[in-house]
């Protein structure tokens, strides 16, 4: 396999690392406007198999090029940008696949759904954490029962040594972070398709010492398009994000007081968008160099099998890998975008053309690919 990896951030080294674990991937090209810096645990792998690539996504006949050289393309770019790189890929005849995050621009990569197969060729969108492993998750109940009432979904990215105000660290990206703290959430409520406030109907939730009590509330993105495709077909589904108790009533308080509007303020005679002022005085501070991350995950499927009720609930508390430096979120989300791209490639995924996640992805299979890389989901049926 000849793989191109699009974003040498976080997640596309994270997606680059796993692919150099499998012998038969013999190329990967890691490509950002600024490849000049990867993180240390790449650097055990320089050589031959790994090509650090500059690349401006801007540059529409230089990322053909690429793309025709390689049999599947992971984009880890910012969500916008993913639309564009699909349709470039599908050009060259190439697999693509992204960690997505905006449910608006999946639609989009839809309307190359026909072309695709025309083509034979797979593209895979919102294929992370979330979206991405709880969709599949999902899915894999809504199969195995008869009638199902209730999809409820839980995921959080959280320090391990969590530190006030907000006991929370950046694990991804903080603008990321803030679009789905002021994001209506789709959901789904008496089998009808609505909006919820982001933020909002917080609830305790449960998980093993040492993680403990978390709070969970709604924030946008996480159910993809399956609250689409599962309205009028099942009563309840929902989609809400972890962290420590009080952070969502902070964070709250901060939207309401308008320091994340993206409309431009007058301050003292220059114009200043709140949000990009946010950003940069919390940013440094939400940083922690050498913070340990935790990934919280838990799907719960509630249904009927024959007449009778049956839950199945899906848990998963990942950790900082200390042996490699890669963090919990980087394990979860990139290494789930390297084996998508190789499932694809090695013709796994359902069928060409355009699917989500939890529509191309075989779940035992994906399930056990993340046992392999220490990624360990437990399943429990009541």
């Amino acid at each position: 396999m000849k793989m191109l990896v699009l974003g040498a951030g976080l997640q596309g080294a994270a997606c680059a690392y796993d692919l150099l674990q499998n012998p038969d991937v013999t190329e990967v090209r890691l490509a950002d406007l600024h490849v000049e810096h990867l993180p240390a645990f790449l650097a055990p792998h320089s050589g031959p198999r790994l090509i650090p690539t500059p690349f401006d996504a801007r540059d529409r006949e230089a990322a053909g090029a690429l793309m025709r050289e390689a049999d599947a393309v992971m984009s880890a770019l910012p969500y916008y940008l993913n639309a564009e790189m699909a349709s470039l890929a599908l050009a060259a005849g190439t697999h693509f696949c992204d960690l997505g995050g905006n449910t608006e621009i999946v639609f989009e990569q839809q309307k190359l759904d026909a072309e695709a197969k025309q083509k034979n060729v797979s593209i895979v969108p919102d294929c992370g954490l979330a979206p991405g492993m709880v969709n599949i998750l999902a899915e894999h109940g809504i199969r195995q029962l008869d009638a199902t009432d209730s999809v409820k979904i839980f995921v959080g990215g959280l320090p391990q040594n969590p530190e006030p105000p907000l006991n929370y660290q950046i694990v991804y990206s903080l603008e990321g972070v803030l679009d789905y703290y002021t994001t209506l959430s789709w959901v789904i409520r008496d089998g009808k398709r609505t909006q919820v406030t982001a933020l909002s109907e917080r609830e305790p939730v449960e998980f093993p010492a040492p993680v403990g009590t978390l709070e969970a509330f709604h924030t946008a993105g996480g159910l993809s398009t399956m609250a689409f495709r599962y309205e009028g077909k099942i009563p309840t589904m929902e989609y809400k994000t972890l962290r420590y108790p009080g952070h969502a009533a902070i964070m709250e308080a901060i939207r309401e007081l308008g320091l994340l509007e993206l409309a431009p303020i007058d301050v003292k005679g220059t114009k200043v968008v709140p949000r990009d002022v946010a950003v940069a005085a919390m940013g440094p501070r939400l940083r922690k160099p050498g913070g340990k991350d935790l990934v919280a995950l838990r799907v719960e499927v509630q249904g009927t099998v024959a007449g009778a009720p049956k839950t199945f609930t899906w848990e998963l508390v990942d950790r900082y890998d200390e042996a490699t430096g890669i963090t919990a979120m980087m394990r979860t989300t990139g290494y789930s975008l390297s084996i998508t791209g190789q499932m694809q490639v090695r013709g796994e995924v359902a069928s060409a053309g355009v699917l989500t996640p939890d529509e191309a992805m075989p779940p035992t299979r994906y399930i056990e690919e993340l046992k392999q890389r220490g990624v360990e989901i437990q399943e429990r049926v009541s």
